[in-house]
Formats: structure tokens, C-alpha cells, sequence
């Protein structure tokens, strides 16, 4: 039996994603796609979101990383390949 390769990104999304939810939305999307990471600001304006777990659980994230909570406004999502980290848990960090 192969374990689920595990994969990590890091995600740095643009627009109106400070102030508006968007960290404790990334939380739960990640949580309920079972990935481990965090999210942070960035002082230019950008959410960062480090994230692992499975392609497709990346992928899907991904989505819903462009969709955003209700008062936010994505402008863009860049992605790069990161190594893992040993993280247990989705947490926003300040």
C-alpha cells in the first residue's frame, strides 16, 4: 500500500484580500480539505498561503484561493513549488 504523495506550495494572492476575512477563509478551506500550512499577511498588500497535502487537495484549493470570502477581490494567485514542512494543523499566523 503507497502513502499519498505529499506536495507543497506557496501561494501569494493579490487584490483586495487584507482586512476583508480572506486569512480565516484560506483556514477553513485548507482545513476542510484535510491540507496543513498557514497563511499570513504580507506588507505589500498580499496574503501569503503555504499549503501541502495531496495534488488534487492542492489543486482544489487552488480554486477556491482565486473565488475568496464574500468582500474580497482577487486580482491574482502565483504559485511555486515549496519543500514540506513537519506541520500538523491549517493556522494563520500574524
Amino acid at each position: 500500500m503507497s502513502a499519498t504523495q505529499i506536495e507543497a506550495r506557496l501561494y501569494y494572492v493579490r487584490g483586495r484580500v487584507q482586512g476583508v476575512g480572506y486569512r480565516n477563509f484560506v483556514q477553513q478551506a485548507a482545513s476542510r480539505l484535510q491540507l496543513t500550512g498557514w497563511t499570513r499577511n504580507v506588507d505589500d498588500g498580499r496574503v501569503a498561503v503555504f499549503a501541502q497535502g495531496s495534488a488534487e487537495k492542492l489543486t482544489e484549493l487552488e480554486g477556491l484561493l482565486w473565488k475568496g470570502p464574500r468582500w474580497s477581490e482577487v486580482r491574482g494567485v502565483d504559485s511555486s513549488t515549496a519543500a514540506p514542512e513537519n506541520l500538523r494543523s491549517f493556522v494563520v499566523r500574524h
